[in-house]
């Protein structure tokens, strides 16, 4: 594995839940955990073909007799072991890249007008996040009888908190502009 290429990270914790086609790794990443992670097709193929090489993933051919057969790949005992060994790392980076807020910083240089469309359109997309993550919340409360939903639940809590407060900050953003 790459150091520091949290994408092989990603993936290793995704196959640990079930066995999955690229397309359907992109689609959970695009869904489930958009809402803190972004990956691209463009750094998911070559990152199962390194970590197919190093024996952390295994591929196989779906039985799908119509059509194209499709390479569905599943974590090895080394992909496991790997991804627990992150999970144990006491070190984490979490950053944060937010062009709105890059805009925000810049925006003196430009008519207020401006800044107040960056923080309407950032006020929308927040809201129809949460307005996601608000519908996760609610299916994960029906199981969290499941270890693993539990943890899926956290996470859906952080970022309806999160962007809670993002929307509080809109609201004072919009305030001090409009003054």
């Amino acid at each position: 594995m790459a150091k520091d290429r949290k994408i092989d990270l990603v993936i290793l914790g995704l196959l640990s839940h079930e066995d999955l086609t690229g397309y359907d790794i992109k689609k959970q990443i695009d869904s489930a955990i958009s809402f803190f992670w972004k990956g691209s097709f463009g750094s998911i193929y070559p990152a199962l073909g390194e970590m197919e090489k190093g024996g952390l993933v295994k591929r196989r051919k779906s039985g799908n007799t119509g059509g194209r057969e499709k390479i569905i790949y599943q974590i090895t005992k080394t992909g496991m072991d790997t991804l627990k060994t992150w999970l144990n790392d006491e070190k984490a980076t979490n950053d944060l890249k937010y062009e709105t807020l890059l805009k925000m910083y810049f925006g003196g240089v430009e008519d207020r007008n401006v800044t107040i469309r960056n923080i309407e359109i950032f006020e929308k997309q927040v809201r129809e996040d949460l307005k996601l993550l608000k519908f996760y919340k609610e299916n994960l409360e029906k199981v969290l009888d499941q270890e693993t939903h539990v943890h899926y639940y956290l996470t859906v809590l952080f970022g309806i908190e999160t962007y809670e407060a993002y929307l509080r900050w809109c609201k004072k953003a919009m305030k001090m502009i409009l003054q």
